[in-house]
């Protein structure tokens, strides 16, 4: 591995730091998302400078998503050393995508009682769409449309605070990560179409049920991956180590 700590991350295509947040925020998203998926090892210091010269940013976005990550609990600041990689565990996914599931099956609850039948129709069309990118293996475009998916349901809903809330917690799921764990695609093209029957139904019990399983279910995927990689093996291999 290299000095940086960034040894298995690969340089990023500009795409990847694109979009309308803050600089700082989008290299915050794309450390956490190493760091989520094991690419930065567990208890390894990320070097600054190294960072903005693989990112092709100054050193200042850099520390302020560092700062940003600190005050989640993804790394810790060592006086005199650096910013360190605090260990992943699997309970740390696992906690992660049951809070997700908790509110966006409440968002799906709500929106169930209150979305237009042409939004549920048009949500249709672009599951439609997804499965089509999916048979072609276009997993950034399946990923793109889910997340149009779920955007449409979170906003029928009408609680932008929940929506806020629920907001924090997909910074964390690795999307540019998306096509590398098995299920994941298969997740998202089978598992809305209960969601979708529940929309219809004007149903909230059944909405909440299968939007909290569907999350539920994409975050065991990933855990499983992650076990597989062997990522958790690492980190209590470093804290027995510490």
């Amino acid at each position: 591995m290299s000095d940086d700590g960034l040894g298995r991350l690969a340089r990023p295509a500009a795409a990847r730091l694109g979009g309308t947040q803050q600089l700082s925020d989008r290299v915050a998203a794309y450390l956490r998302e190493a760091i989520m998926v094991g690419e930065l090892e567990p208890s390894s210091f990320i070097r600054m400078e190294h960072v903005a010269s693989r990112l092709g940013v100054s050193a200042t976005p850099v520390r302020e998503a560092l700062m940003i990550l600190h005050s989640e609990g993804a790394v810790r600041w060592e006086p005199r050393r650096g910013f360190r990689v605090v260990p992943l565990d699997r309970q740390d996914v696992d906690d992660l995508f049951a809070v997700q599931a908790y509110i966006a099956g409440e968002l799906a609850a709500r929106a169930a009682q209150i979305l237009p039948a042409e939004e549920t129709a048009g949500i249709r069309g672009v599951q439609a769409e997804l499965e089509a990118a999916a048979a072609r293996g276009e997993a950034a475009r399946v990923d793109e449309l889910n997340h149009e998916i779920h955007r449409t349901i979170n906003r029928a809903a009408g609680a932008h605070r929940l929506t806020s809330m629920l907001n924090l917690f997909v910074h964390y799921v690795p999307r540019n990560y998306y096509g590398q764990v098995p299920g994941w695609s298969d997740a998202t093209t089978h598992d809305h179409e209960a969601i979708f029957a529940a929309l219809e139904a004007r149903d909230p019990d059944a909405a909440r049920a299968a939007m909290t399983e569907h999350i539920r279910h994409i975050g065991r995927l990933l855990s499983e991956h992650l076990q597989g990689k062997g990522v958790f093996d690492r980190g209590r291999a470093v804290e027995r180590a510490g």
